[in-house]
């Protein structure tokens, strides 16, 4: 694959809990906005609220401060399985008893003040849930027919959105060719058209999304930007034909079973 043609670099969207300016400072640091979006907030329903209006890839939780309300904003960590949560804490504080209480709220790691500063991007980028979900469908397009090197390039950078709204005149400008060729490249040959494959993506990162005790079928169309849940379920019976309620049930291989069985075409 050429540089013209690469993917752009996995910016996270990573939310912090933190009462302290210092931790606040070292997270900016680690999450520059070159390469990230750091949301933070002060309050544990501010975290509820942020998690419940955005795509979040990861969550930090600073421990170091904040007493009761932290740990209830870590507590969400069982709520939203699919979004890792991260502890930040001070070296006195990463005790057994801590370990414990952290483990049993199901977050995903401990960070480490003053150990792991230098290295908290590589330690939380590679949970995240856009780089996960990425991951997991990177070679999906064989399933879809899509074998053309323009076909598979389109569907790194579709999958790397982890399921937010894409255009196709940024997946074009990202491969460096025009949106009327990458249109009519994509769908040749009888393959499914770009933007049905998009709604197709984005409805696999709900079905994922919609799996969390947290998440009822508005907050999952509202963190991926559907502009509602009617939309959110309309998309579901266009593209695999079911209810936005069947998601809860149903895997990435199923969704893309149903959509090859006539589903994959759609006017441009």
């Amino acid at each position: 694959m050429s540089a013209a043609a690469a993917p752009r670099e996995f910016s996270p969207t990573v939310l912090a809990f933190t009462v302290r300016d210092k931790a606040r400072e070292l997270l900016r640091r680690a999450f520059t906005r070159r390469r990230s979006r750091l949301l933070t907030v002060r309050s544990a329903a501010a975290t509820g609220q942020a998690l419940r209006t955005s795509l979040v890839d990861a969550v930090v939780v600073d421990l170091c401060a904040g007493g009761d309300e932290a740990w209830t904003a870590a507590s969400l960590a069982r709520e939203l399985p699919s979004i890792p949560f991260f502890a930040f804490v001070a070296p006195r504080l990463a005790d057994a008893e801590v370990f414990g209480r952290c483990a049993s709220l199901d977050v995903a790691d401990l960070l480490i003040e003053g150990v792991d500063e230098a290295a908290l991007r590589e330690l939380v980028v590679p949970h995240a849930f856009t780089v996960r979900f990425a991951a997991a469908l990177r070679t999906a397009h064989t399933a879809l027919g899509l074998s053309a090197p323009l076909q598979q390039r389109a569907w790194e950078v579709i999958v790397a959105a982890g399921g937010r709204p894409v255009r196709t005149d940024t997946i074009a400008e990202t491969l460096a060719v025009t949106r009327e060729h990458l249109s009519r490249s994509f769908a040749a040959a009888g393959a499914p058209n770009l933007k049905r494959v998009i709604d197709l993506v984005r409805l696999i990162a709900a079905a994922e999304l919609s799996k969390n005790p947290g998440y009822d079928l508005a907050d999952v169309a509202a963190v991926l930007a559907f502009a509602s849940p009617s939309h959110l379920a309309n998309t579901a019976h266009r593209v695999a034909g079911i209810g936005a309620a069947s998601l809860t049930r149903l895997r990435a291989r199923d969704l893309l079973a149903r959509f090859s069985q006539g589903r994959s075409r759609s006017r441009e």
